[in-house]
């Protein structure tokens, strides 16, 4: 058995840190090409390049799988629950708004999916200090210490990565990866809806798209985007309810 957590971007594992410290059973991590982990030869960073990694490695885990992501992680995780249904037991995603018909990217990442724009923008985040970089991110709610952690890997590696990722997901490639997501109903779901999240779509998106993923959803008044790094007490407690009912 094993519980999986996947994070997304500009972001490492380390966002997952003091949640998976409140949780009472072993978890591990599973760090994207480009985003804390090295970039494979070859590997091209797009969203099929990454479910394509997803597979290879959840398939490496000793089941039943657990798996839990966010952002970018809750992408891969939504599209390998719809490909690869087999190799999961349950999944956790909050960015399941992204895959509504209509979903609008937010602008940093139709900047970067602006062809020159884009290479500006990543060029500018890779060549600042990791204080700077550190600073904005925790005036988006992380925490110091884990800021500080991620912004040591903004870099130049993360900053290939990002352009084609999403570039790969401009509109409307969102909205038709979106078309099969009712396939993972077949399979316990989490839809998680941090209200202040500025980047999903909002409250209606995501509660739309949970429904049609048979999903349970699970509200976090007062809480952004880096909810598990807010209150990773409340975020592990909410995680471990869900798995135990899977369970039972």
């Amino acid at each position: 058995m094993t519980i999986a957590f996947v994070h997304g971007v500009p972001e490492t594992a380390d966002i997952w840190t003091a949640l998976r410290g409140h949780m009472s059973e072993e978890t591990v991590t599973i760090s994207p090409p480009g985003f804390g982990a090295p970039v494979p030869d070859g590997f091209g960073c797009t969203t099929d390049d990454y479910l394509a990694w997803m597979i290879e490695e959840v398939a490496a885990l000793p089941g039943p799988v657990d798996l839990i992501g966010h952002d970018w992680g809750g992408l891969h995780t939504l599209r390998l629950a719809m490909a690869r249904p087999d190799l999961i037991r349950c999944w956790i995603s909050d960015v399941v708004g992204l895959l509504d018909p209509a979903y609008k990217w937010h602008d940093l990442a139709q900047s970067w999916q602006t062809p020159e724009m884009g290479e500006q923008v990543v060029g500018m985040m890779a060549a600042a200090p990791a204080k700077v970089k550190a600073a904005q991110l925790v005036g988006a709610s992380m925490p110091e210490e884990t800021a500080l952690a991620v912004a040591e890997m903004m870099n130049e590696n993360m900053a290939k990565a990002i352009l084609p990722l999403y570039r790969s997901a401009a509109q409307p490639r969102m909205a038709e990866l979106g078309e099969d997501l009712s396939k993972v109903g077949t399979m316990p779901g989490l839809a998680i809806v941090a209200e202040k999240d500025a980047y999903t779509g909002g409250d209606e998106l995501a509660l739309r798209a949970a429904a049609r993923a048979g999903a349970e959803v699970a509200r976090l008044p007062g809480l952004g985007h880096w909810w598990m790094c807010q209150e990773p007490k409340k975020g592990a407690e909410l995680i471990e309810a869900f798995l135990a009912k899977v369970r039972s």
